[in-house]
């Protein structure tokens, strides 16, 4: 018996590319494994080889599933750099952040929170609270 898993592909593609004058915007949803990634591979492969500049990976409403989601992520760090892109990503969930972490890719792989620019993220105190004054 054979099983042909290409047939098995989401109703909607979990990758969605949008062109910004700086670089891409790569929004990636649902959950990172092996059934997804190649969709999300060959997406993102088209943009690096055509573009120039940043490319975000907007991770907000995605969840790595397994090892292949991890590896996917490696792998278009290495895919951007050899290009000479760097590679950010936005809005990793908090367990995205804790296995990026406990893995240490969190030293090769930059990211940071929303679309503000990084000039905010040094900030250690959240905007809505004011100074003591006395």
């Amino acid at each position: 018996m054979t099983l042909n898993a290409h047939r098995r592909r989401p109703a909607q593609t979990p990758v969605q590319v949008l062109d910004a004058p700086d670089g891409h915007d790569v929004f990636i949803e649902g959950r990172l494994d092996v059934h997804t990634v190649p969709d999300i591979r060959d997406a993102v492969h088209a943009v690096i080889a055509t573009g120039d500049g940043e490319l975000r990976l907007h991770l907000g409403d995605a969840e790595i599933g397994d090892a292949t989601g991890l590896g996917i992520i490696l792998h278009l760090h290495r895919r951007a750099t050899r290009a000479q892109r760097q590679l950010l990503l936005i809005d990793p969930s908090d367990r995205t952040t804790r296995l990026l972490r406990g893995c240490r890719l969190d030293r090769i792989l930059a990211s940071r929170r929303g679309s503000s620019s990084s000039a905010t993220m040094g900030s250690s105190r959240p905007a809505t609270v004011a100074p003591l004054t006395a």
